[in-house]
């Protein structure tokens, strides 16, 4: 017997095999799906549509806090980056280094996304700025947020508040209306509508003047490479079918591959952080996109530390609390 799953992805080099049908696992089918992550998670959190895919780390570790157990996550890894290095200000804002973020009005599309959860972690750990200290404004209403699903409200001491609907941070940005914005999505989705090109704008600046230097930095001292996507599973799937969980993980691994031995796909994250000069040479180190729990097991615990930490979660969520039991020593 041979499982048909419907499968949804973002547009990644990792994951494009299985886009394209170049890899299926062993005794599954996919019928795939490429969105932008933004709506693949709300229409997931809201009506889990598909069979297997992409999740925002940060809420399915709020999920699992509140004892839903719709879904297993893979220890797939599909997105990383250096979060806190997007954040940009407003010229005229007086914000000249992470520290002056205090006191400011920062936007972000949605308060509990992984993407502002690990760049708020990192500018209390690294810079001293609290979540209190700012004044915050949240671009998703309820009805086309992840937190919609997840019964986010504002954590205690901090304060959030709503963007009009005739508006969007990233306008917000330009004009002044904000002082920063911890990131700003403008791809075409159901969930995000900003469409505003900030790279146009000489109103709006990074707040880290080379921010490839900066994630350098954080990398060469903590060894972390942030983790902002996962995959999840239906979990009455790995239920019923035990040898579902690293079938999957076996045809993930096989896609990374392919897109790794590609020159470009293969050391671009070495680059990134700082392993490899960018223009020649060999790799100097482990793969800094390692899939699995045990290589990983520091980020997965700081991303659950903060998510606590902020108020997120309830209490600290344990990796095997998510993970599927199968994938725990890989």
């Amino acid at each position: 017997m041979t499982l048909n799953l419907s499968l949804a992805l973002s547009d990644n080099a990792r994951t494009r095999p299985l886009l394209e049908g170049r890899v299926q696992p062993q005794g599954a089918h996919f019928t795939p799906t490429m969105l932008h992550p933004s709506e693949m998670f709300w229409r997931q959190l809201h009506f889990a549509e598909f069979d297997v895919s992409e999740m925002s780390t940060s809420s399915l570790l709020i999920s699992a806090a509140r004892g839903v157990r719709d879904w297993v996550a893979l220890p797939v890894f599909t997105m990383r980056k250096f979060f806190h290095t997007t954040v940009q200000v407003h010229v005229d804002s007086g914000i000249e280094k992470p520290a002056d973020l205090a006191g400011k009005r920062v936007g972000v599309p949605e308060y509990q996304q992984t993407w502002a959860v690990w760049s708020r972690g990192i500018m209390k750990d690294e810079f001293g700025v609290q979540p209190r200290d700012i004044e915050w404004f949240m671009e998703r209403g309820k009805d086309k947020s992840h937190g919609g699903a997840t019964g986010f409200v504002p954590p205690p001491g901090v304060k959030v508040n709503p963007v009009s609907p005739d508006t969007d941070i990233g306008t917000m940005l330009i004009k002044g209306e904000l002082d920063a914005t911890l990131l700003h999505l403008n791809a075409p989705n159901l969930v995000d509508r900003s469409g505003v090109d900030l790279s146009k704008s000489d109103q709006v600046r990074p707040l880290f003047a080379d921010p490839a230097a900066e994630g350098r930095r954080y990398y060469a001292k903590t060894g972390i490479y942030p983790i902002n996507h996962l995959v999840v599973v239906r979990r009455s799937l790995v239920e019923a079918h035990p040898w579902l969980a690293l079938n999957l993980m076996a045809a993930f691994s096989e896609a990374k591959a392919i897109a790794d031995a590609a020159v470009r796909g293969g050391l671009a994250p070495f680059v990134e952080v700082g392993l490899l000069d960018g223009e020649a040479g060999k790799r100097m180190d482990a793969d800094p996109m390692p899939y699995g729990v045990v290589r990983n097991r520091k980020v997965l615990e700081t991303v659950a530390r903060y998510a606590h930490d902020q108020g997120l979660t309830d209490r600290l969520v344990g990796l095997e609390e998510i993970f599927a039991p199968s994938t725990l020593e890989l």
